[in-house]
């Protein structure tokens, strides 16, 4: 039996909107990639050290994570444990754009333009007229 709606819902209203401040445990990642049943390598803007992070039952099939996207994630919540994992997913930020104005938003994690920086060597010469030669119609 598929769970109901209202937990669908309220779980994807919680990722929604950002926390007002974040606990000292917490931190936002950069998911680099899936690496198995409910396991995420993220990375951490202070170190580029991968950390391998679970994502937990309330988020499981209905919240998806892509490559690149950002997660919230508790460090200590695996301390007393003797395994592998680093940390929990707590929160998925889904609306980037609304975390992006918090202050705790990590300044490591700007937004990258998606074109590249034109270079003053190298003029483009797209939408513009080509070049008109005079000597053609001088005979």
């Amino acid at each position: 039996m598929a769970p109901p709606k209202r937990n669908l819902l309220a779980t994807a209203q919680e990722t929604l909107s950002p926390p007002a401040s974040l606990d000292d445990n917490h931190a936002i990642a950069r998911v680099r990639g899936a690496q198995g049943k409910n396991l995420y390598l993220v990375e951490l803007p202070s170190n580029k050290k991968p950390l391998l992070v679970e994502l937990p039952s309330r988020f499981r099939s209905q919240i998806w994570i892509k490559r690149g996207g950002y997660v919230l994630v508790d460090t200590t919540a695996f301390l007393d444990r003797d395994n592998k994992l680093d940390g929990e997913i707590v929160n998925v930020v889904r609306d980037e754009k609304e975390w992006r104005k918090q202050s705790y938003w990590p300044p490591e994690f700007v937004k990258k333009s998606s074109y590249p920086e034109d270079s003053d060597e190298a003029e483009s010469i797209v939408g513009k007229m080509p070049p008109t030669d005079d000597s053609e119609g001088g005979d």
